[in-house]
């Protein structure tokens, strides 16, 4: 096997597939090569409606042989490490690769030391996780027979921030629908101060949140989970916050509170152990803490947040202009979402073709741009679309969709969640095509 490439990628999940599939279409570079030891690419999008129940889990499955883009070659490998300085990436099996120019992306990993206990209760009994195990998920929500249901998240950064609500609103949707709402109580824990990070679609997620009688509780960062006892941890806080589709603190968030999403549920029993308040639930979803891979958080490529550290607006690193980054990697203040990625693509392959014809890049700018497909009920979603700045923005395609305002709930938004984007998906954004 060629040992050097003029790109080479480093993963195979939606960043790393569609920046070799652009790079070759659009003819910038005819050596590209993907390191990616998995032989399966998910769809992770449809994991919260496979959750729900109403997404067959086998479709968001294929071969990653069949989304390989022809023309890139498919190194089966693991990454290791890097040397930067003579640009090398270092595999478990094919030793060290060398390139002319390096693209990281891949994805992000999860530490569940982070918070003692998870990695235990985590897809066994009545802990469960859209993230890890969709199809356990909907096991624990069908068979849900009442009590409290605590959906919570780390305070790490994680794949889309919004996931943890959107199973919560479908779950809520399934029990009422099976007479279980009236004997349940439904907690949603979070270490921000608000429900999410865009006021306009904050202010129909309060409606929502209203609507089906959710406990909120704000400030509380997940520390631990005892399992065996159904307990869940947490420690109040003011200190976490972010954008987008992670909930953030802000200055306005009283204008969307009610004391009634406050504190005391009757039925939810709090144990308090010094600084600790432990949560008593019945069932429990949550996703897992997330961090940068192992081999990016110990190289040279990373922050002090230990994500990859690159331009908020060209995607290229900070300190070697020859390797770039996107997608969940990146130490972009954004939503780490296939949205996100979607528009950082074609930035960093225009830059990548600038770069190898004429030795310098472009003048593109990633916005941080994001998007989160809010599922409120089996059949209504928001689409929250939105920038650094958190400015709502959504895309006037969605005009042609007979939507005029996607920060409210629509029956044609579901439609384009559970048919529409997985059909882009697999047939136009990962064959190269700009959507």
């Amino acid at each position: 096997m060629t040992s050097h490439y003029q790109v080479l990628i480093i993963g195979g999940g939606t960043a790393g597939i569609m920046t070799a599939a652009q790079l070759l279409k659009n003819k910038k570079s005819s050596s590209v090569a993907i390191i990616e030891p998995a032989d399966t690419h998910y769809y992770q999008p449809a994991w919260t409606l496979v959750g729900a129940g109403t997404y067959d889990f086998d479709k968001t499955a294929k071969p990653m042989a069949s989304v390989i883009p022809d023309g890139a070659i498919w190194i089966k490998d693991k990454a290791t490490g890097f040397n930067p300085e003579k640009n090398s990436v270092l595999t478990e099996s094919n030793g060290s690769i060398t390139y002319d120019y390096l693209v990281v992306a891949p994805g992000l990993a999860y530490d569940f030391s982070l918070v003692p206990g998870l990695g235990e209760a985590i897809d066994n009994g009545v802990v469960c996780s859209n993230y890890t195990d969709p199809k356990h998920t909907w096991n624990v929500i069908k068979n849900f027979k009442g009590g409290v249901a605590l959906f919570t998240q780390p305070a790490t950064p994680i794949k889309c921030g919004g996931a943890p609500q959107k199973i919560m609103y479908l779950a809520e949707n399934h029990w009422r629908k099976n007479n279980i709402t009236t004997k349940t109580d439904i907690v949603f824990a979070t270490a921000g101060t608000i429900i999410f990070g865009v006021k306009k679609i904050a202010k129909t997620l309060m409606e929502v949140v209203n609507r089906k009688d959710i406990n909120l509780r704000f400030n509380h960062k997940l520390v631990a989970v005892d399992g065996p006892n159904k307990i869940a941890w947490y420690e109040l806080t003011k200190d976490i916050s972010a954008g987008g589709c992670v909930v953030m603190s802000g200055e306005d968030e009283d204008k969307y509170l009610d004391e009634k999403f406050q504190y005391n549920y009757k039925n939810v029993k709090v144990t308090v152990k010094g600084d600790r308040y432990g949560i008593h639930y019945d069932m429990m979803h949550t996703a897992p803490p997330s961090v940068a891979p192992k081999f990016v958080r110990e190289s040279t490529l990373v922050n002090k947040a230990g994500w990859l550290d690159v331009d908020h607006h060209t995607m290229q690193h900070n300190t070697y202009p020859n390797i770039f980054g996107l997608g969940d990697v990146a130490a972009l203040p954004t939503a780490k979402t296939g949205a996100a990625i979607r528009k950082q693509v074609p930035i960093v392959v225009d830059n990548l073709g600038l770069l190898i014809q004429h030795n310098k890049i472009g003048t593109q700018s990633y916005n941080g741009y994001s998007s989160c497909p809010l599922v409120t009920d089996y059949g209504k979603m928001v689409l929250a679309e939105f920038d650094y700045h958190n400015n709502f923005t959504p895309d006037p395609k969605l005009k042609q969709l007979l939507i005029k305002d996607s920060s409210k709930e629509h029956w044609r938004l579901w439609m384009l969640k559970k048919f529409m984007l997985p059909y882009l998906y697999w047939n136009k954004m990962l064959k190269g095509q700009n959507v």
